[in-house]
């Protein structure tokens, strides 16, 4: 698309979102509450709020839902305006980080002591709430990246979920030669393609070596990188894929994974809410996961995933946020948004036996797993993350320039390092 049509894309989203937020005059307990869940990602947040508001009456709390797209174009132009919405939905790592340098957010330090949330969430989940000693965020979810399948495929072709990449390569060849289309992949917004760069970087370099990409310790021409590329490519020229990726979103690849027409997509667990909620798929029926397959028994495994939050405008109404955060903190809500979301509470006051048997096993493997790590995009500051989707698209579309591809992106992130903005 020509970049003076995504622009004005972007103001008819930016102003369109601006207009949807409603007014409130100041001292009011009216709140707004602004997030993503929407489409394909609806569930859990409107039983949230409206749980609330029917036990606190003294406040009026409006969820404002916006399309996953536009909610990343806008949330920036509104927080620099000064208008933002009370509270709104983010996601933890490098995103959050990047507001809190910005002097966007307000501290909910005193939310945070006074519900003993430091005996409620896990210390990995603390820390991915505290920016420059304070905490900034609220966990809502934990979501978990992995392979989803088609049960009645992977019977059909006596399939079992692979345990090591030979056996995930020879489940690809079965698959092709019987004429189904391995792996479903929507990379039309850029984002779901990272996740085979996580993993395929993390299951061959390891998370440490990730940890100094992400942070510009290393550049993007390095030969673990390179590797990653190769290996991809070999993925993508041996026909695994489905034809032009980037045409489709995430909904439409998981779609081609419930009508049969794929057998499996790498995606996060907020394809549970779809295939339960909007599909009808019945869990460990028509549909399961197998985690990312090892490729070099020397590395140690790393689960992926995002853990979304509730973030407080530092020009809202800061002062009057706290019963909801609180309120959203507590098992009755964690486990609302559960349910409707298809991801994990990051809580560990959720007993496990609440979760499906299907989330039950997800949850054993994300605990059994040594290492956690956020996806690309919420592990590297928002700027470089930016280059690096546009360089996994271009990839995505003509896998051979890898190499050139590599060289311009490193280029443009070690110029950000150096001098970041």
């Amino acid at each position: 698309m020509h970049p003076a049509i995504n622009a004005l894309r972007a103001s008819v989203l930016i102003f369109t979102c601006l207009l949807a937020i409603p007014a409130h005059p100041a001292g009011s307990d009216q709140l707004v509450f602004l997030h993503y869940w929407t489409g394909g990602l609806k569930g859990g947040i409107h039983e949230m709020v409206r749980a609330f508001n029917q036990t606190n009456p003294e406040y009026s709390v409006t969820a404002n839902g916006f399309d996953h797209e536009a909610f990343k174009v806008s949330i920036g132009p509104m927080l620099a305006g000064g208008t933002p919405p009370d509270m709104f939905s983010y996601w933890a790592g490098a995103k959050v980080h990047a507001l809190v340098k910005q002097n966007y957010l307000a501290p909910i330090d005193d939310v945070w002591s006074k519900a003993g949330l430091d005996n409620v969430f896990p210390d990995p989940v603390t820390r991915s709430c505290t920016y420059f000693g304070h905490k900034y965020a609220l966990p809502l979810t934990q979501h978990f990246v992995a392979f989803f399948y088609n049960k009645q495929i992977f019977d059909k072709h006596d399939l079992t979920p692979p345990a090591n990449w030979e056996q995930f390569i020879e489940a690809c060849d079965k698959l092709k030669q019987a004429g189904v289309t391995p792996i479903a992949l929507g990379s039309r917004e850029r984002w779901p393609a990272q996740f085979w760069f996580d993993y395929l970087l993390l299951r061959t370099a390891g998370p440490k070596y990730r940890q100094a990409l992400m942070e510009g310790r290393v550049s993007y021409t390095d030969p673990e990188v390179k590797r990653v590329f190769k290996i991809w490519k070999s993925l993508l020229h041996a026909g695994y894929f489905n034809v032009s990726p980037n045409l489709l979103n995430w909904t439409d690849a998981t779609k081609l994974v419930h009508s049969g027409k794929a057998a499996m997509t790498l995606m996060g667990t907020w394809c549970i809410g779809l295939f339960d909620g909007q599909l009808d798929w019945k869990q460990g029926e028509d549909y399961d996961f197998f985690q990312f397959p090892a490729k070099d028994e020397n590395v140690p495994m790393t689960a992926l995933g995002p853990i979304d939050v509730a973030v407080v405008s530092r020009q809202g109404n800061p002062d009057k946020v706290n019963a909801i955060l609180a309120y959203f903190s507590a098992p009755g809500p964690q486990m609302e948004m559960s349910r409707g979301s298809g991801a994990l509470s990051p809580s560990r006051a959720i007993p496990p036996s609440f979760y499906t048997n299907l989330q039950q096993r997800i949850l054993n493997v994300i605990r059994e797993t040594p290492h956690w790590a956020f996806n690309y995009d919420l592990a590297t500051p928002p700027q470089v993350a930016d280059l690096g989707l546009n360089a996994l698209k271009e990839f995505v579309h003509n896998p051979e320039e890898y190499n050139k591809i590599l060289i311009d992106l490193s280029n443009k992130a070690d110029a950000y390092f150096k001098y970041p903005r």
